[in-house]
């Protein structure tokens, strides 16, 4: 069994997972500050709420893409490769704005997190779903970003499932490491490794959902004579042509082919290509410098100080 295609999903559960650990450990803590531990049982309602409706939210993205591939057999090879094209660049949209945004905003996460709970603690009986709801809502955030990237890759089955339930066990241990038994852990340096490894896979993903959209205008041109003209790059003395994607960038298929080890490892992790065509390596360099010269200036105005979510109070009362 290749147990390529569950290390994408690991990393990114994994680091969303800890995001979400975080506001439940916020909460927790916050609640037994305040004496309201009562309503503990609020904030497992809310994660396992999140988790049943971000699988749900799979399940349905999967009839989706089955139902779509089966409407039109006629076009259907058309189909598959526009729709993860799609899916990509919605999975690509909504990664990058997570990651900037988180990294942006941990410094400010407790105050903001404190500060909801303090609202639903004053709206008296209401309180519970307040709480409920800003957890179930943390989760399912995250668990949408990861059902999301997994409809773009079309990585149905068990194995991208076992990387995404490893993802979330590992979240679930370091927020018990974090809260429950107060061990220390460098959140500056968790989140910038992660963050790192976010950023090449989706710009991997950009590389992928180029890929898609040239095989689908070109299976579609192939099909259809009137749509012939869509394909506006076409070398005819080469043996792999590119309908949108300009010419070959490089070939390395005999060196290091991405179907076999290790290839298909740095092809399902950070989506190399044995072959790469010069739209998809300009838009490779472009995504790494726009999106990762964001990402970083981010990460160096996060203080070593504030990177500690600082005075997160764990439940052993010590400083996290």
């Amino acid at each position: 069994m290749d147990f390529s295609s569950a290390l994408p999903t690991f990393i990114i559960t994994l680091r969303e997972g800890v995001e979400a650990a975080l506001v439940v450990g916020i909460v927790l803590a916050y609640l037994k500050k305040a004496k309201q531990s009562r309503l503990n049982a609020w904030v497992y309602g809310g994660i396992a709420g999140g988790l049943v409706v971000s699988a749900i939210v799979g399940l349905l993205f999967g009839l989706l893409l089955q139902t779509l591939g089966s409407s039109n057999q006629k076009y259907a090879p058309v189909f598959e490769p526009l729709l993860e094209g799609v899916f990509s660049v919605a999975a690509i949209v909504m990664l990058s704005w997570m990651l900037v945004w988180m990294t942006q905003q941990a410094r400010l996460l407790k105050g903001q997190v404190e500060g909801a709970i303090g609202a639903s603690l004053e709206g008296g009986n209401a309180a519970g779903w307040g709480i409920f709801g800003l957890i179930f809502f943390a989760v399912l955030r995250e668990g949408f970003e990861t059902v999301l990237f997994i409809a773009a890759k079309f990585q149905q089955g068990l194995v991208p499932a076992l990387g995404a339930t490893a993802g979330i066990v590992s979240a679930i241990a370091i927020g018990f490491l974090l809260f429950r038994w107060g061990v220390k852990i460098n959140l500056r340096a968790f989140f910038l490794v992660m963050g790192v490894f976010l950023l090449l896979i989706v710009a991997g993903l950009v590389v992928s959902a180029l890929g898609h959209f040239d095989v689908a205008i070109s299976t579609l041109a192939q099909m259809d004579r009137k749509s012939e003209g869509l394909c506006f790059y076409y070398e005819r003395f080469t043996k792999f042509p590119s309908c949108v994607l300009g010419p070959l960038v490089w070939n390395t298929s005999k060196v290091l082919p991405d179907s076999q080890f290790p290839g298909v490892i740095l092809h399902t992790l950070f989506g190399y290509e044995d072959q790469l065509y010069l739209v998809q390596a300009v838009g490779y360099v472009v995504f790494l410098l726009a999106i990762g010269s964001v990402y970083l200036k981010s990460v160096m105005g996060w203080q070593p100080k504030e990177a500690k979510t600082v005075g997160i109070e764990t439940s052993a009362g010590k400083q996290s």
